[in-house]
């Protein structure tokens, strides 16, 4: 059992692969994946900490299990890595120089699990585009838009520029629906009207309570907003579409127009 246990599979000068080497990997990974199973379960089953604060921290362990598990496997095939490190240092170092943006977007994966300035369930906006975190990993973020198209962002992108987090403190976030009406119509009216019209629509919250505001004198008509909070960020923009057309129908049936753009021609004869 021993000779079968000693027995060298592989050898190439000092370099050698034997049956045990094999067997002991193998073990290896075995426990290495039951680690990761328990540290899971263990972090997933803490509730003073949010979702996407485990996700998160699972992550940076897991990372740090492989990483660890990877030079640990090599030095059970023999490999001494000391050896390997400085043999290749001239090689990594021009590695290195060609791969700066990908070792950007690896280090700004680990600042985005560690700071959770953006997390997993976020809503956030970055260039113009509205999109809900659905995975961090350490090179790339992958987003659902509302077009519902998946898309891989590297994490540089997340880390070096501006973008707006909807949900970084709050789930609810604070919208807008701006409407005008015809100088002849009642103030006092409209604005009793989208007072209707905002609480008797879904997914709006009670509280902070909406309201109606008078917003300016425009060219055409009287301008109105209605401010609003809501829960459901990432389809919102249906939440103010539903929203219009209780206004339009509350407006038709109460006789308010909303005006053309009107524009005065004057012709000196």
């Amino acid at each position: 059992m021993k000779e079968l246990l000693n027995y060298t599979l592989f050898q190439d000068g000092e370099f050698n692969i034997k049956v045990i080497s094999i067997i002991k990997l193998f073990v290896f990974l075995i426990v290495t994946g039951l680690l990761l199973k328990i540290i899971k379960k263990t972090i997933y089953k803490v509730d003073k900490i949010d979702e996407a604060k485990k996700y998160s921290i699972y992550s940076l362990v897991r990372y740090l299990i492989i990483v660890i598990s990877i030079i640990t496997g090599l030095q059970l095939f023999g490999f001494n890595l000391s050896v390997l490190v400085a043999g290749s240092a001239a090689l990594l170092v021009g590695i290195g120089l060609g791969l700066q943006n990908l070792f950007s977007d690896f280090v700004s994966g680990i600042i985005l699990l560690v700071d959770s300035s953006v997390k997993v369930n976020d809503v956030i906006e970055a260039d113009g585009l509205i999109c809900i975190v659905k995975e961090i990993n350490l090179r790339t973020t992958t987003v659902l838009t509302r077009d519902d198209k998946y898309i891989i962002l590297p994490n540089s992108n997340l880390t070096k520029n501006q973008l707006i987090n909807w949900t970084h403190n709050d789930l609810a976030s604070r919208f807008e629906v701006k409407v005008g009406v015809d100088y002849s119509s009642d103030v006092n009216q409209v604005m009793k009207i989208l007072k209707e019209a905002v609480d008797k629509q879904d997914n709006v919250l009670k509280e902070p309570n909406p309201f109606i505001r008078f917003t300016d004198f425009g060219d055409s008509s009287l301008d109105f907003s209605i401010i609003f909070w809501s829960e459901d960020v990432f389809r919102v923009e249906s939440v103010k579409s539903e929203m219009r057309i209780k206004i339009f129908e509350l407006f038709k049936e109460n006789n308010i127009i909303i005006p053309f753009p009107q524009r005065v021609i004057h012709i000196n004869k």
